[in-house]
């Protein structure tokens, strides 16, 4: 490493302070990055394809020389970058794809600026060997599974106010889970970038015991869960909660009614072919019409019935059901937290006999 720059593990790079410095290319960053990474890329995703043509056509030495005179025109303005992102006291944490070149240039910029660097040893590469590596561990998940209106995203939420550790996967994915699951969010990661979301939420957890989270298929809009992490989903015990028929439907209006007539008439004729062409023609009538609960009750029945299949075909293992008709999502998380606390409960019983 450049004048003796120390080179850590990807478990103390993480655990370091320090802003975090991606210098890889653009198209790469955004592909998949560590969170609260900051990009300022030594090449952007023209020239590093320029140098890798000419590495693989004419070595080292001419990819080097090219480096050099693409980079060269631009010293300064990444000089004023890593001062800008320095903080007092604390490195810079940089990393590229292996380790190589492209860190190494940057800590000898940083380095003439006399601003401290900790490379990660063995780039973002290693970084997502450990991402991967976070998923096989075995992992102290309950799942609160319930059909679609049922609240279990803002009982999730309410639970972690009340300190429970949670992850709530439809919002690292920006997807609530369905054909509709995707009106009004952010665009949403890349499957990796999703990976390493789910990998730092979760170890923000560890030693946390039990991690709350939504029963959910084995994608997320187009987020594909871990085959490890979702093999653990599938067996871990879960919570069914419900709700009226009513509240389900007030729910989901108040969601998706702001979404408007052509994004609802959209999601819906996603799903024509399962709904069946009656229930279809009813759900775009009632859309059309701006009838948002009359369309939501077309559309549950088969989003009840993808349910119960579901959860027949899976076998998953119900510790109990719990009611949250009539409760708001703070006195939900607390009758739920309290029944699983009681030394005799339902809860407790099912707990202790599937230990």
């Amino acid at each position: 490493m450049p004048g003796g720059t120390p080179s850590l593990s990807a478990n103390a790079f993480l655990a370091a302070g320090g802003p975090l410095v991606d210098v890889r290319s653009p198209g790469e960053f955004e592909q998949g990055h560590i969170p609260q990474a900051i990009n300022l890329p030594l090449f952007n995703d023209l020239q590093r394809a320029q140098v890798g043509i000419c590495y693989k056509q004419q070595g080292r030495r001419a990819a080097v020389m090219l480096g050099l005179a693409l980079v060269s025109p631009r010293l300064k303005e990444l000089g004023e970058g890593l001062s800008a992102l320095a903080q007092p006291g604390q490195p810079l944490r940089m990393h590229c794809w292996r380790g190589g070149m492209r860190s190494s240039s940057m800590a000898w910029l940083a380095a003439t600026l006399d601003l401290p660097v900790v490379l990660l040893d063995g780039g973002y590469k290693a970084y997502r060997r450990w991402v991967l590596a976070s998923f096989e561990r075995p992992l102290p998940l309950l799942l609160l599974a319930g059909r679609t209106g049922t609240g279990k995203t803002d009982l999730l939420q309410a639970l972690a106010h009340q300190g429970e550790a949670v992850v709530d996967l439809e919002g690292l994915a920006n997807h609530r889970g369905s054909s509709f699951g995707a009106l009004g969010m952010e665009p949403q990661p890349s499957s990796e970038q999703f990976e390493n979301l789910l990998a730092a939420s979760l170890s923000a957890l560890q030693g946390r015991s039990p991690i709350w989270l939504e029963a959910e298929s084995a994608q997320v809009g187009r987020c594909r869960l871990p085959t490890t992490f979702w093999k653990q989903m599938v067996a871990a015990p879960a919570i069914e909660v419900r709700r009226s028929e009513r509240e389900r439907i007030r729910s989901l209006v108040a969601t998706y009614g702001p979404q408007g007539q052509v994004a609802l008439a959209e999601a819906t004729a996603r799903i024509a072919r399962r709904l069946g062409p009656q229930r279809t023609a009813c759900a775009l009538a009632a859309i059309q019409a701006s009838d948002w609960a009359g369309a939501c009750r077309e559309i549950l029945d088969y989003y009840d019935r993808c349910y119960d299949h579901e959860l027949s075909e899976r076998k998953r293992r119900l510790l109990a059901n719990f009611d949250l008709t009539g409760l708001d999502p703070s006195a939900a998380a607390t009758q739920l937290l309290r029944d699983l606390e009681a030394p005799i409960s339902p809860f407790q019983e099912c707990l202790e006999a599937g230990s």
